[in-house]
């Protein structure tokens, strides 16, 4: 059987994840993500897959943040009726994001085209609710280790990933065995078991976020630091934080450092609706014990009260001008788009305030922009002067970093013919690259947008 591998996303870039797998009778897209970034990626969010849509058999999702699954509604509005293959907390927190993605959209082009800042008459969204409601059905459960049909000769397998709640590492059988890391997490996650290493494959596809760098050892002590010298000065901490998992993460880490007396108890606000809900998720996969979370968590751990819930546009939009310091954490964690852009466009100008930076910040975000020390930052089609405290605080991402890949990929069952590395900037991806060739011996190959190749 005649068995081929197409990097349709995530190729010389960090978003976009899309692969698709063709054998003599079938085709398989392993995720179906949004291109984030820069315009001329985000406008690729508009091109044709560069297969029919109506062609493909199925869709595995490895887990539910939008550069990964943010393109199914896309899919269906070209005709894709197949199923989409994922895991229960997957399938629970895609629901949750596709909604806001498609919520997100259509306000978008509602506000572009009242202020006229779009450069089309009449601005539409790529998708919006009622595609997303044609997707959900087509969702298809997923045990972890169970292997399934794809199609008819393709069969897909999902292990853990330990990226965040339900997250996996697919691996295809087509004849050839096919592994994807999907976005690999790390072992010492706080709520979930470490990712599953990867079988004995012909070809392994991973991942590069942090290909070329270490994540420091201490995180939090620069955190806490940030935090008390914004609080010193009367101001309030704004933290743009993904949705799903990274909000979780803080939420543990504020609680720790205030048990621990290394901030002062203040007010945390999580405003952002989808993180309220993915919260919800991860609350009840705790206390239901799923696989993939570890099995030391305290059924407690997020549940503080000192946390409060902006859940109306009200209430947010309060958070604009804090009564007395806060810590706000609201979404996105790139600020590409959400509440979180009120709250920046607000109080970026104040210096009593700061902006904590606890993710990776692709090319072209406004975050990457602040994190480079952008000195004024549009929003909304108006430039805002960055006169608040911006700071990057590195180590809190989930994403496995250079030594963590390279020990997932050392434990495999055996050495693949080749490992592709995907899902990172050109820099990180080649040094990712060099170092399995140099460190494992392997051979090992930057992949490139668009191409084809066969896998045996």
């Amino acid at each position: 059987m005649d068995v081929s591998l197409t990097f349709l996303g995530a190729a010389g870039t960090v978003t976009g994840s899309k692969f698709l797998i063709a054998s003599d009778s079938s085709q398989v897209l392993v995720d179906a993500g949004l291109f984030q970034g820069l315009r001329a990626l985000r406008r690729r969010n508009w091109d044709r897959l560069g297969v029919p849509a109506t062609s493909l058999d199925a869709v595995v999702v490895s887990h539910a943040h939008l550069d990964h699954c943010g393109y199914l509604p896309a899919l269906v509005r070209q005709g894709f009726n197949g199923r989409i293959l994922l895991t229960a907390d997957t399938a629970a927190l895609a629901e949750i994001v596709l909604r806001d993605s498609a919520k997100l959209q259509e306000e978008d082009a509602k506000y572009a085209a009242g202020r006229g800042f779009s450069k089309h008459k009449t601005p539409k969204p790529l998708y919006d609710a009622d595609d997303v409601e044609r997707t959900l059905p087509l969702f298809r459960i997923v045990d972890f280790d169970v292997e399934v049909a794809a199609s008819d000769d393709i069969r897909v397998r999902l292990v853990n990933a330990g990226h965040i709640l339900g997250s996996t590492s697919p691996v295809v059988t087509a004849g050839p065995v096919i592994a994807f890391s999907g976005d690999l997490g790390r072992p010492n996650h706080p709520l979930l078991r470490a990712p599953t290493g990867p079988p004995a494959a012909s070809a392994i596809v991973v991942e590069s976020t942090y290909g070329d760098r270490a994540h420091p050892d201490d995180p939090v002590g620069a955190l806490a630091q940030a935090i008390n010298r914004t609080l010193d000065r009367g101001g309030s901490v704004v933290i743009p934080a993904f949705a799903v998992d990274r909000t979780e993460l803080l939420l543990i880490t504020l609680q720790d450092l205030v048990r621990a007396g290394r901030i002062p108890r203040v007010p945390v606000f999580v405003d952002s609706p989808m993180a309220l809900r993915g919260l919800s998720v991860y609350r009840d996969a705790i206390a239901d014990g799923h696989a993939d979370v570890r099995p030391d968590v305290p059924l407690d751990v997020l549940h503080d009260g000192n946390l409060h819930a902006a859940s109306s546009a009200t209430e947010s939009e309060a958070l604009n001008d804090p009564a007395a310091p806060c810590i706000i954490i609201s979404a996105s964690g790139m600020a590409s788009g959400g509440r979180v852009l009120h709250h920046l466009k607000a109080m970026l100008p104040d210096p009593r305030h700061s902006v904590l930076l606890v993710g990776y910040q692709a090319v072209g975000t406004r975050g990457r922009d602040l994190v480079e020390g952008a000195e004024t930052i549009k929003i909304h089609g108006e430039y805002v002067p960055v006169n608040a405290e911006v700071i990057d605080v590195q180590g809190f991402s989930v994403h496995a970093d250079a030594d963590e890949l390279l020990a997932w990929l050392g434990s495999a069952a055996e050495p693949p013919r080749v490992v592709y590395v995907v899902h990172g900037e050109p820099a990180a991806s080649a040094e990712l690259a060099r170092r399995i060739g140099a460190e494992l011996g392997w051979v090992a190959v930057v992949a490139r947008d668009g191409e084809r190749v066969r896998v045996r």
